[in-house]
């Protein structure tokens, strides 16, 4: 099953080394990732690969968990919720 992780937080150093750490501990892997900062804010969107019967609730709670000892909100979403949504405002960018 594919998911999108989006973080944001206040930028600083280990941010991404954190959550990387993680997905590989957890055999996930990391199939496309976007960052940047902007103001002083550090935005990450990772396209990530898990196993079908992964336990989401699980993921969700490590992630958010990882996100407060890091700093930032980090949240994990199935990848057909955002196909779901670009389906019903009709494909429009």
């Amino acid at each position: 099953m594919k998911a999108i992780i989006t973080t944001v937080g206040q930028d600083q150093v280990g941010i991404i080394a954190g959550v990387s750490n993680y997905l590989a501990k957890q055999h996930i892997n990391i199939l496309d990732v976007s960052q940047t900062i902007m103001d002083g804010f550090f935005t990450m969107m990772m396209l990530v690969d898990l196993a079908e019967d992964a336990d989401f609730a699980a993921l969700t709670e490590d992630l958010s968990q990882l996100g407060q000892e890091l700093g930032v909100d980090i949240n994990i979403r199935n990848e057909k919720v955002y196909a779901a949504m670009h389906e019903l405002s009709g494909g429009l960018d």
